[in-house]
């Protein structure tokens, strides 16, 4: 490859993307810092952190205007997703969509099996695998979160027509569904991103939006390939 085509930069992420996701690591921060003193609070660092913030109720605060930003970032999500399909006319399925297909599920097996040695790498299309995974699981776990929050957050308006047992079960669901996130958010998806030898210490991507024609011919080599018969498209993508 020379040296022209390796200085070759493609987006990947336009402006939107990047906006929603600085939202989405601000909020995500905010909550879980100052939830987890709260779920472990006689942790020997939760009264340490609790006093960092400023106090329980500066905490509960901090806490209530991640939840607003989380639910500002799914609508504009959603408000995406609409003009994705029904104003550019674009199907919501496909290699340009995190939705998935079979070849997931062959891509797993294959990564499996050069990760002990047994088989060549998996080629990936825009969206990997673990990609839509962490997609997939933010789209089940913000439901989830964000409702029984709200009822945690107006117990006296839902308990009106709840019945009280409501109030623990919104509680548990809260709790357990946050820390699973979290364990997932700050071990899996942060190794995948970032941590990953070819990354580390960080994947400038979603900062910056753009990436090389090296990496892509290389991370995403059927993305490359579906671009080589879209000229137009490929042009569109380049970097000026």
């Amino acid at each position: 490859m020379t040296t022209e085509s390796k200085a070759v930069e493609y987006w990947r992420f336009n402006v939107y993307h990047r906006f929603v996701h600085v939202l989405v690591f601000v909020s995500f921060f905010g909550s879980t810092v100052t939830g987890l003193p709260l779920k472990y609070p006689h942790a020997f660092w939760a009264p340490w952190v609790t006093r960092a913030l400023g106090g329980v109720h500066t905490m509960g605060v901090i806490h209530r205007i991640s939840a607003v930003v989380i639910a500002i970032w799914c609508l504009l999500h959603l408000a995406f997703v609409a003009h994705y399909v029904f104003i550019r006319k674009r199907k919501p399925w496909g290699p340009d969509t995190p939705v998935p297909t079979v070849k997931d599920l062959k891509d797993i097996w294959q990564n499996l099996l050069y990760f002990i040695g047994k088989g060549s790498r998996p080629l990936f299309d825009r969206f990997t695998y673990f990609e839509k995974f962490d997609y997939w699981a933010v789209f089940w776990g913000v439901p989830v979160i964000g409702l029984s929050g709200l009822v945690l957050w107006f117990p006296e308006f839902f308990s009106r027509f709840l019945p009280g047992q409501a109030i623990n079960i919104a509680h548990i669901m809260h709790s357990d569904e946050a820390l699973l996130a979290i364990g997932f958010i700050y071990v899996v998806h942060l190794f995948n991103t970032h941590i990953q030898f070819e990354k580390f210490p960080l994947n400038k991507v979603i900062f910056t939006g753009k990436v090389t024609e090296e990496e892509l011919r290389h991370e995403r080599p059927l993305e490359w390939e579906r671009l080589q018969a879209d000229p137009e498209r490929l042009d569109e993508m380049r970097v000026r």
